[in-house]
């Protein structure tokens, strides 16, 4: 047994690490945007903006803090060398066009059917779903990304999603601060678990079908 305590880092690391060389990935806001601090240093990804560039760079320190450039969650960022901005009908030809390799999301609820709910709660005012439903549809890849459990103490990986749906059936990998998971056949199938947790209690702990993967490992960070 061991006490759960939240770690949206682990997320993070672990999703910077699935990238390829030359791959284009658009980050969600919020926990996603913390993910392109740990891609590593041998590994050159694009990441695109739906509000209209390409080639975020790392966070801002105080040495290059720009409020004029700011992310697609009015976040203030960095850009790259060679970094090109334009506008947003170019932006969205970019994710409809399914030239984006991954997307990254953040998570209300997702369920073992590959659904997704994360842009609103009925009856909480809430700022809209900005590309969301764009990104889920058109990138050929979408990471969810969600510390394992809600502020009630429950699984965001659930069943079967009760919340609006903003796509159906796309979310392919989910990385919470437990383990990460491969969405598969109505399944969610356990790839790798963070210690001090173990496959038997992210299995007791989640409210949704877990399948543990017969080369399940432990990931080192």
């Amino acid at each position: 047994m061991f006490e759960y305590k939240e770690d949206k880092t682990k997320i993070a690391k672990r999703i910077a690490r699935i990238f390829k060389d030359g791959d284009y990935v658009n980050l969600g806001i919020g926990l996603p945007t913390l993910v392109g601090n740990y891609v590593p240093e041998d590994v050159h990804i694009v990441l695109q903006s739906e509000n209209g560039f390409l080639g975020l760079g790392e966070a801002p320190g105080e040495e290059n803090f720009n409020p004029d450039i700011v992310n697609a969650g009015g976040v203030p960022c960095t850009i790259i060398e060679g970094a090109c901005f334009f506008d947003s009908a170019t932006s969205f030809g970019i994710i409809r066009g399914g030239h984006l390799d991954y997307t990254v999301l953040g998570v209300l609820e997702a369920d073992q059917e590959g659904n997704l709910a994360n842009y609103m709660i009925p009856g909480k005012m809430v700022p809209g779903m900005g590309g969301a439903m764009d990104l889920l549809t058109g990138a050929k890849k979408v990471i969810a990304a969600t510390v394992h459990f809600d502020k009630k103490g429950n699984s965001k990986m659930v069943h079967s999603c009760s919340l609006p749906l903003t796509a159906k059936g796309e979310v392919d990998i989910i990385v919470t601060d437990l383990g990460m998971f491969e969405v598969k056949e109505g399944n969610f199938i356990l790839k790798e678990y963070f210690a001090p947790a173990t496959p038997e209690w992210i299995v007791e702990n989640t409210r949704g079908n877990i399948v543990i993967d017969p080369e399940c490992r432990e990931f080192k960070f």
